[in-house]
């Protein structure tokens, strides 16, 4: 009789130890489930693997010393702010900004490329081989240009280089929508044209500002 209650006894103790273990592991799960996920259209790859901090440590112009420049100019920039309108985000129509120059004698061609110099050189804008110097707002392609979209709150700089060069180069390197941590060489092969001649950068312009999402 003694041996039948305490086998109930043991039975008894461990129908209540699974009963709290399935307790623990429904709520377990539950933690897990009821984690946000991330819903903002613009929380893309900028957000993570900007991260990085850059590995140049000089100026970027740096690399093109010795070149002539010229002036380059753009209405979307204001006291060293971009205006909301070229902007990735929710207050922002994701188009190119304003961009004049003056045509550069010797130069049959433009290379327009912006980095967000903040973080890891993640280009914003490449244009391979622009014509024109009086760029309407909204003029580059979509294939071409993605606006700023820095994690929310943050401020990030962001620079615009038009390269003229005598004449066309084999590629641009550099990808669009995505770290570049080489940006400084993209910038200095395009010294060399698409037969190799060396000498193809005629001069360069060069504006920054800042963006705060």
């Amino acid at each position: 009789m003694k041996k039948i209650r305490i086998t109930a006894l043991l039975l008894g103790v461990v129908m209540l130890l699974g009963a709290s273990g399935c307790s623990s592991a429904e709520k377990e799960t539950e933690a897990v489930t009821e984690q946000p996920a991330a819903t903002s259209e613009n929380a893309t790859a900028e957000e993570s693997s900007e991260a990085p901090v850059e590995v140049i440590t000089e100026p970027l112009t740096d690399y093109l010393a010795g070149h002539e420049t010229f002036e380059l100019t753009s209405e979307d920039l204001k006291n060293g702010v971009w205006d909301d309108v070229i902007s990735y985000t929710n207050k922002g129509e994701n188009v190119s900004p304003q961009l004049s120059w003056a045509p550069v004698e010797g130069a049959s061609t433009y290379v327009i490329i912006m980095v967000d110099t903040s973080v890891n050189s993640w280009i914003h804008w490449k244009t391979d081989a622009a014509t024109e110097t009086e760029l309407p707002r909204g003029w580059a392609p979509s294939s071409d240009y993605i606006g700023p979209y820095p994690p929310s709150g943050d401020t990030h700089v962001y620079e615009i280089y038009v390269v003229a060069l005598r004449a066309p180069v084999e590629k641009v390197k550099g990808v669009l929508n995505a770290t570049n941590p080489k940006f400084a060489t993209a910038i200095t092969d395009l010294d060399t044209d698409i037969d190799g001649n060396a000498g193809n950068i005629v001069a360069y312009g060069h504006i920054a500002g800042k963006f705060t999402s």
